[in-house]
């Protein structure tokens, strides 16, 4: 038996998972503001359920399966995607850059996931001016769905299709599955409204804010909408049907989201279902409405995964597991996630691309396999 674990690093929560096996041996939430002013927080989870044979650590844009040991400063600019206007700012970043150096030191055996737009199945035009197709913790999150679509169906990890939506408390997702692999994506910064975050940003938008902070893109959603930033979703839920701003922002989120898996059926007319899953899916009336929205795609269903903690340090774990040698190694094979190459920002073809490649790559364009 291998022991492995996964971790979501969330815009509220850091989820910890823990595999032996079958067997859930960790399950532990701890609030992102908590571990950002004590990264030793997470380190000490991690120790004392030790020893580990494999950590898929939290990852943010992803590497390609890239040591902890080995993790140098141009490293962690390409998992934060970061730079000088941002630093000693805590809001989005949350402090990774601190956890990251803390878990380089640790010695344990962990790994900084790939993102969507690091994987050898996606064809090349479909990554062509992208970078967010999906974080690191969103292919996680598939990779439960590939494992929970196949068990409860009955087929093959190489058999499931689905269409997947992330609705979390800060950002939504949608991520396409074919024969068992990711094959597109629209992250939360290049697709659907989130709760928070504005999704794809209008050029003309970015034009006119000139350089701003990374923060701004976890603003201008649902919740900035109906002018009630730091309401709950369950808050603004309840006030659709007696406040304009609500019902403004709940017909805008829930549009955004239909256009987005429409945009997604284009290219794949015929998934078994769409799984949905994320803080926002845990509301009964934003569940139902998007069940009801989506439900004239294909079949609407809602993961329920194995544990308590959120999907994505579930299938982090499951990777985890897999890549150590474990039960869950055809999970690994039939995702293809093991052979992924470059970075997230090799696809880009605007004007200044290149000074932006310069800037965070140097000579780190190269392909690795773990």
């Amino acid at each position: 038996m291998y022991r492995a674990i996964g971790i979501d690093p969330g815009t509220v929560s850091f989820d910890i998972c823990g595999l032996e096996g079958d067997r859930v041996f960790l399950e532990r939430s701890i609030l992102t503001a908590e571990i950002t002013a004590e990264p030793g927080r997470l380190l000490d989870v991690l120790l004392s359920v030790g020893p580990l044979d494999m950590i898929v650590g939290p990852s943010g844009y992803g590497l390609p399966w890239v040591r902890a040991q080995d993790l140098t400063p141009q490293n962690i600019d390409l998992l934060l995607l970061s730079d000088e206007r941002d630093r000693g700012r805590e809001a989005i970043i949350g402090g990774m850059g601190k956890i990251l150096l803390t878990l380089k030191e640790s010695g344990l055996p962990i790994y900084f996931a790939p993102a969507v737009i690091h994987l050898a199945n996606i064809p090349a035009h479909r990554k062509v001016n992208r970078i967010d197709m999906g974080t690191a913790d969103k292919l996680c999150a598939v990779a439960l769905g590939v494992w929970e679509q196949s068990r409860r169906l009955k087929i093959a990890y190489d058999a499931t299709s689905f269409i997947y939506v992330e609705l979390g408390g800060a950002f939504s997702a949608v991520i396409t599955v074919e024969k068992g692999k990711i094959v597109d994506g629209l992250g939360g910064a290049s697709g659907c409204i989130g709760y928070l975050s504005l999704g794809a940003m209008d050029g003309e938008l970015a034009y006119l804010l000139g350089r701003f902070h990374k923060e701004l893109l976890c603003s201008g959603g649902m919740a900035y909408i109906a002018g009630r930033p730091q309401a709950s979703p369950e808050e603004i839920a309840a006030l659709v049907q007696t406040d304009d701003n609500c019902r403004l922002a709940w017909k805008a989120f829930m549009e955004s989201l239909v256009k987005c898996v429409a945009a997604e059926m284009s290219i794949f007319s015929s998934p078994r279902e769409i799984l949905i899953s994320g803080r926002l899916c845990r509301i009964e009336a934003i569940r139902n409405e998007v069940v009801r929205l989506l439900s004239s795609f294909a079949p609407v269903h809602k993961m329920e995964g194995f544990a308590r903690v959120k999907e994505a340090a579930q299938g982090a774990a499951l990777i985890a597991e897999g890549l150590a040698g474990g039960n869950n190694e055809d999970l690994v094979e039939a995702m293809g996630i093991r052979k992924v190459s470059g970075a997230s920002l090799d696809h880009l073809y605007v004007e200044g691309a290149a000074a932006v490649r310069e800037k965070y790559l140097g000579y780190y364009s190269k392909g690795y396999t773990y």
